[in-house]
């Protein structure tokens, strides 16, 4: 539904697309002709007609009204939109702000859409360059590792403090009982509280049958007050937590009601929430915001109870003052100015020793920056971002600005050389001649292996025997846990620095190239491929190290294996030459 002038009183009545509505009022500002002519370019701008569509965007234009139609006033103009000159209208855009400039020019504009009359010249300067042109808002950059670790510090020690607070004055409550017949001790105050809800102290005293004055004497009221119903205070932490968690945009947290919470399990939650820019999203929110929302549900849920039927749907209600009567839920509390003031107040400081800078929307920038990016798609080298060239990953982002990156670098960098040293080494090969004198001849390779007489003695006797060689020590595999066996497949084996190649593997080996074999004949030809494979001999198959042996070719009395089609059916025995 479009937005609509009404005559009687003058003002604009505005449907938004997320079906909220708002209404202003413009009946005591002077040059009525004029302000009606803005309201009706006004329409032309708000939706569905044009992009305004919030009540807060619409207050801006109505705050630019009001300022042009006093300046005006004051110089003597009476007229409307047809009646304004080129050299009036510049003289105030050259002494407004940008914002005020900026809505009055599409105003002009918008008059002009809905077929009203406006001067040539005066046209010509509302469609050119502005006097005070809009600075360009670029996003915010993310917070620094350090200050976002202390603002998510902060707010859960609060909202953790304060819930602590919130179960033990429950469990008060029930212990208690009516202070006007048991005394006035904390619990009985607790306990009277979660009764009567936050009724202030004046009709606290009246349950009690004194005066506020009493009650004010006796104190107690309002802690008890503060640790049963959540305040401003809290409400702060839990919502900066909740979009550090999830990355909602901040009116979509602001707005967010009790319906809009889709439990879709025990612990699943589709939330659903009104991005103002573009319509309704909904989002599946991360364990630890379920948890959070689940808290900050068991945290409000004597205060709801108490609420009535349109507050009660509010999800971020709270108590406005302690001890106090009055409910809320509007988004003061996601203020600038308030939520500063929650940072002085629990000295949440930045880098440099100053009160860190809350901004909502730089908390969502952050949620996004430090999100696991391992669902990329992209070419393999591409390790930190497919998008970027390795030039710029390395100026960007392997440049270390904080002791914890530098040490990820390094731990990085000393993982790969490790690899690369691995990978040079050759694999260890014993033959009959030389297994025999090992001890004695090759005491750097017992050194590298960290063998002792029994363990020597079990990988020349085949105790250590796995599938393709022996293994030094089968629980200290590089490719799984340490203190479990190796879960690496049999063909690791020939690159892994653990294993050691005896002749009597020599059986094995030859199985698993034949089982290699096999399964080279069902890919397709090597002309489809967008690279050459060189093809095996059949006759002699070399493993080289820095001993050079070979193993002599199978014997003639196993056939070569026959290719078949990848749809013919497979024997049991294909598949033994690669188990362990």
């Amino acid at each position: 539904m479009p937005a609509i002038v009404s005559e009687v009183p003058l003002a604009i009545s505005c449907v938004f697309s997320d079906g909220s509505t708002a209404r202003f009022v413009l009946e005591d500002l002077p040059c009525r002709a004029l302000v009606r002519d803005l309201l009706v370019g006004l329409v032309e701008l708000i939706h569905p007609h044009g992009t305004v569509n919030a009540a807060g965007s619409v207050g801006h234009y109505e705050q630019s009204i009001r300022h042009l139609v006093r300046y005006l006033a004051d110089r003597g103009f009476t007229g409307g939109a047809s009646a304004l000159s080129k050299p009036l209208m510049a003289e105030y855009w050259m002494g407004t702000s940008g914002p005020k400039e900026a809505c009055t020019r599409r105003m002009l504009h918008g008059v002009q859409v809905a077929g009203g009359t406006i001067d040539d010249r005066l046209a010509e300067l509302a469609a050119g360059r502005a006097f005070n042109p809009q600075r360009n808002h670029r996003q915010l950059p993310p917070y620094s590792e350090a200050d976002w670790d202390k603002l998510i510090r902060t707010c859960k020690t609060i909202t953790d403090e304060t819930f602590a607070r919130h179960r033990a004055a429950l469990a008060a409550a029930e212990r208690g009982r009516h202070p006007r017949e048991h005394g006035w001790t904390a619990q009985n105050l607790r306990w009277l509280l979660a009764r009567v809800g936050p009724v202030g102290v004046v009709a606290f005293g009246e349950h009690l049958g004194c005066s506020h004055n009493v009650v004010w004497q006796h104190g107690g009221v309002l802690d008890a007050s503060r640790d049963l119903f959540p305040d401003l205070n809290t409400v702060i932490a839990y919502k900066l937590l909740f979009g550090a968690y999830c990355g909602i945009v901040p009116d979509g947290i602001d707005d967010l009601v009790a319906d809009d919470i889709d439990w879709a399990g025990d612990s699943t939650i589709l939330l659903s929430y009104i991005k103002g820019r573009t319509a309704a999203e909904s989002l599946n929110l991360p364990r630890n915001a379920v948890r959070l929302l689940e808290q900050w549900l068991s945290h409000s849920a004597l205060l709801r109870s108490h609420a009535g039927p349109n507050e009660r749907t509010q999800l971020w209600l709270r108590l406005c003052q302690p001890g106090g009567t009055e409910l809320s839920a509007k988004a003061g509390g996601g203020a600038r100015m308030g939520i500063q003031r929650w940072v002085v107040r629990h000295g949440l400081l930045d880098s440099e020793g100053h009160p860190l800078k809350i901004h909502r929307s730089r908390i969502r920038t952050t949620f996004h920056a430090s999100r696991d990016k391992t669902t990329w798609a992209g070419r393999g080298r591409a390790t930190i971002d497919p998008n970027h060239t390795p030039a710029v990953e390395g100026d960007r982002y392997l440049t270390a600005t904080t002791p914890a990156q530098q040490q990820a670098v390094e731990a990085i960098v000393e993982d790969a050389q490790h690899d690369l040293l691995r990978r040079a080494q050759p694999p260890t090969v014993l033959t009959e001649d030389r297994a025999a004198e090992l001890a004695r001849d090759y005491p750097r390779l017992v050194a590298e292996l960290g063998l002792d007489n029994t363990a020597l003695a079990e990988l020349v006797g085949g105790d250590r025997d796995v599938f393709t060689a022996a293994c030094a020590d089968q629980l200290s595999g590089l490719h799984g846990p340490k203190g479990k066996p190796c879960p690496a497949r049999p063909w690791i084996c020939l690159l892994c620095p653990l294993s050691v190649f005896a002749p009597r593997h020599a059986v094995n080996l030859l199985r698993l190239r034949a089982f290699f074999s096999r399964n080279g004949s069902r890919c397709p030809p090597p002309s489809s491929w967008p690279y050459s494979v060189p093809t095996p001999t059949a006759s002699t198959t070399s493993w080289t190290d820095s001993t050079r042996w070979s193993l002599p070719a199978p014997p003639s009395a196993s056939p070569t294996p026959t290719p078949r089609s990848p749809c013919a059916p497979r024997s049991s025995h294909d598949d033994r030459c690669v188990q362990r």
